[in-house]
């Protein structure tokens, strides 16, 4: 039964306060199941069930498959269509108070979605700080933020989203898709990112590389030197900082990598600014 039917059947009209749009192109969605590789033993964290097309082709492949969805409507739609299949766990719960690291105590999961776009961000951030939970994800979003999260350095999208994610995780767009592929049709054109936490040591930081982040970015146009002084650091200590870590205080923030951030955020902890006021 397609998408269509299956929502007139059961009377449900898409809620534009939910951003309801569904993914209705079979094969756009055995695409991103593929590229979630879904395996035996492995649990699957749905962002966003809807009418469960994605979640059947997950649970053909995964061990486990946890249905996060917060319409009642469509809870009570995956809840009659996955009756006795015990791989399918429905959860009706909006997904920025949902647990990750409930899904799969001591393990790690895997997420796949095609999440909400007017609450892309606060999703992915939600997911970032239960990142010690997550091994990969597989997620939509709109394709402008895309580009912005997964842009390398030197670039006009880079910004502070593709730095902040490329902290935690290693970011490819392995597709567009069209708004035809849903239904009803967006106004915007999506991509599917793939999102690999990094298993590495996290790079040091935290709250003061976020900030330094923010700081360096504030005004595209300026050095690093004018963006991060107005932070308020004593100006030798700024210079410090630069000395210390051998990054040239002329360059803008858009040409520094995540590794070069990280390194700044070091260098400014160990110069004695442990904040950023």
């Amino acid at each position: 039964m397609s998408v269509r039917k299956m929502l007139a059947r059961y009377d449900i009209h898409p809620r534009k306060r939910l951003g309801q749009s569904f993914l209705e192109d079979l094969n756009v969605i055995r695409r991103i199941v593929a590229l979630a590789e879904p395996a035996e033993g492995e649990t699957i964290v749905e962002i966003g069930a809807g009418l469960g097309f994605m979640t059947e082709e997950l649970a053909k492949r995964a061990g486990r498959v946890i249905a996060i969805e917060v319409d009642p409507r469509l809870v009570s739609v995956l809840r009659e269509r996955f009756t006795g299949q015990h791989r399918v766990e429905v959860v009706q719960m909006d997904v920025l108070k949902y647990d990750f690291s409930s899904a799969c105590p001591g393990g790690r999961v895997k997420v796949v979605g095609n999440i909400p776009y007017h609450i892309s961000s606060p999703i992915l951030f939600r997911l970032l700080d239960f990142r010690q939970s997550i091994s990969s994800m597989i997620l939509m979003f709109q394709k402008e933020l895309a580009d912005r999260i997964a842009a390398p350095p030197g670039t006009k999208e880079y910004g502070i989203p593709s730095v902040i994610v490329a902290k935690y995780t290693k970011a490819v767009c392995e597709m567009t898709v069209p708004p035809t592929c849903f239904y009803p049709a967006p106004d915007v054109v999506s991509s599917v990112l793939r999102l690999e936490v990094r298993r590495e040591p996290e790079l040091p930081g935290g709250a003061i590389f976020v900030n330094i982040v923010r700081a360096a970015f504030a005004r595209r146009r300026k050095t690093l030197w004018n963006n991060l002084r107005r932070t308020g650091l004593p100006e030798e200590m700024l210079d410090r900082v630069f000395v210390r870590s051998g990054i040239d205080r002329n360059r803008r923030a858009e040409t520094l990598s995540v590794e070069e951030f990280s390194l700044l955020t070091k260098t400014w902890i160990e110069s004695g600014a442990d904040k950023i006021p």
